[in-house]
């Protein structure tokens, strides 16, 4: 097919400017448009020289003919500028959060706003390439994750059937998770040598997580639902999550049995790699990797999972990328084949 013609919209924010670092060794991609609410009217190497190969202008709204476009935007306004690209046939990837429940009333209590086009929730599709594959493909809206769901959902996908229905997720997520405009709580001196827990009334990523796994339970035929607690910690990084995800096992298993069922359910992945050794945040910078390592407490019979990625790569614009060659019949890794940085 010719190049895959892209609008990102809301190039400025974090993920915004990593889909246009990674889209700029894509191949099979022309990125012909790019917009960003407080930069209209600067090139885009004027605020990212880095970009300097990219020289387009930051407008307003996307006017370019585009075969998809990639949203950035806060929620709320990811949705409102759906149904306009929609109706120019550009098929959506949506990094934010709007599309990502499924029942409108769960995402407004969560989320504390109406929902601009609940018409479109039934029909979106939830973006964790390896568990909805298919439906991505002819997909016109895709839901990309959270990036602490999509570090828990690969952590716990496996386990499915091993585990009771009701599990632990303990996260640490580097500062650009909570994006680029400014609150106190992002303040180098908040956060540099400091290490807190947040949201500890329930964040927004566990009815995310919950709803997954429940359908993956169901696709079973395993009707129980599943509990889950969710605590996010904010650490002094930029870039990383790690998630520690804990549950009780029905039967004894040993962690090689555990493990062999971890790389069997994951062989032929191309993101997803269980490891030898517990892995490191550091261990997966620039890239779109999950790295998980599946262990059991032979005392407590519980298993233990640590999962990690680069919240803004594998937890939003690489995952995005990856969702966007699935629903145009590219090869997958198509651009984002990349080796992480390291240290």
């Amino acid at each position: 097919m010719s190049g895959v013609r892209v609008g990102i919209v809301n190039v400025t924010g974090y993920a915004g400017v990593e889909l246009a670092r990674l889209l700029l060794r894509h191949p099979q991609v022309e990125v012909v448009s790019v917009t960003g609410r407080g930069e209209a009217g600067k090139r885009l190497p004027e605020v990212f020289p880095h970009l300097a190969e990219l020289d387009l202008p930051i407008e307003a709204e996307v006017c370019a003919p585009v075969d998809v476009a990639f949203i950035a935007l806060p929620h709320k306004a990811a949705a409102e500028a759906v149904p306009p690209l929609l109706a120019r046939g550009a098929r959506v990837v949506d990094i934010s959060a709007d599309f990502r429940l499924h029942d409108r009333a769960t995402y407004e209590q969560w989320y504390k706003v109406t929902h601009p086009c609940p018409e479109l929730l039934d029909e979106a599709v939830y973006g964790l390439t390896e568990l909805h594959r298919g439906e991505i493909r002819g997909a016109r809206i895709v839901a990309n994750p959270g990036c602490y769901p999509t570090a828990a959902l690969l952590g716990l996908l496996p386990a499915l059937g091993l585990i009771e229905p009701d599990v632990i997720v303990d996260a640490k997520s580097g500062v650009s998770g909570g994006g680029r405009s400014l609150t106190l709580a992002n303040h180098y001196s908040e956060v540099n040598e400091n290490c807190q827990a947040y949201a500890l009334a329930g964040h927004r990523h566990q009815p995310e997580i919950s709803q997954e796994l429940d359908w993956a339970l169901q696709r079973m035929a395993n009707g129980a639902g599943m509990k889950v607690l969710f605590l996010p910690h904010l650490v002094p990084m930029t870039r990383g999550i790690l998630a520690t995800c804990y549950a009780r096992l029905k039967q004894p298993a040993s962690a090689a049995e555990v493990r062999a069922r971890y790389e069997t359910y994951y062989a032929g992945e191309p993101f997803v790699r269980v490891t030898a050794a517990p892995p490191q945040t550091k261990q997966t910078w620039g890239s779109n990797l999950c790295l998980v390592y599946p262990t059991v407490d032979e005392r407590s019979q519980r298993l233990v999972v640590i999962s990690c990625l680069d919240n803004l790569v594998k937890g939003a614009s690489g995952q995005a990328i990856q969702n966007m060659n699935v629903m145009f019949g590219l090869p997958e890794c198509t651009g984002i084949d990349v080796v992480p940085v390291y240290p």
